[in-house]
């Protein structure tokens, strides 16, 4: 018995250890899939989940959203860049609270975002996105000012069914169709039940759209 508890004693610091190494481990890879400035997730980490959650079978309508801030730029142009950091930090912590129980929200870069929701029926979806615009166009404050932004949101519902999966990268193009569409006429949100998009697209993305050169980066500036 005795030496059953020295083998014991001496391993349990060895195993705390090994147990403190994975949980480091463990949060440095969380940290490499989460966005620095929001801590949302990043696009891979993100697209895994979504993935996910349009081959899973049942009635619930699963959404695709593309989300975009509308006078971001002036907001950056006027008030620097720290302004403009606070207003993407505090969107990714709206989105993150209002997406949390519905399903699973990124930011592609800059001042785009995307989420994968699941509701269980088209006028639950239809209220979600009202709720979700009206809150991402409530004021944001900075050094003691509101900052005068808005957002344009495009989705892309989906009833799982026994038949194929949708690609997400096709549902993630045609709501940002939707999206710009919205755009054009002063921001709100749309939704779009065409499965295939309908502008040219380079590097899967709408022709025109930021992040169509290989090497354009997404950043809050």
């Amino acid at each position: 018995m005795s030496h059953t508890l020295a083998a014991l004693s001496a391993a349990a610091p060895l195993a705390a250890g090994w147990t403190v190494h994975g949980l480091w481990q463990h949060r440095l890879i969380d940290r490499a899939e989460r966005d620095e400035l929001t801590g949302l997730p990043r696009r891979a980490a993100f697209e895994k989940r979504a993935a996910r959650m349009l081959r899973r079978t049942g009635r619930d309508v699963v959404a695709v959203l593309v989300i975009d801030l509308d006078g971001f730029k002036q907001v950056n142009d006027v008030h620097g860049h720290a302004a403009g950091d606070t207003a993407i930090r505090e969107t990714g912590r709206r989105l993150a609270q209002w997406a949390e129980p519905l399903g699973t929200v990124a930011r592609l870069g800059g001042d785009e975002f995307a989420a994968v929701i699941r509701c269980p029926d088209p006028d639950t979806l239809r209220g979600e996105l009202t709720h979700l615009h009206q809150w991402l166009c409530s004021p944001v404050t900075y050094d003691g000012l509101p900052l005068p932004l808005g957002a344009s949101i495009g989705a892309y519902p989906h009833t799982p069914g026994p038949g194929p999966a949708v690609d997400l990268s096709a549902a993630l193009r045609v709501a940002d169709e939707a999206m710009y569409g919205v755009k054009q006429t002063g921001g709100g949100w749309a939704i779009t039940h065409t499965p295939t998009p309908a502008y040219r697209t380079v590097n899967g993305r709408r022709d025109g759209r930021r992040g169509t050169d290989l090497d354009a980066e997404g950043g809050a500036g």
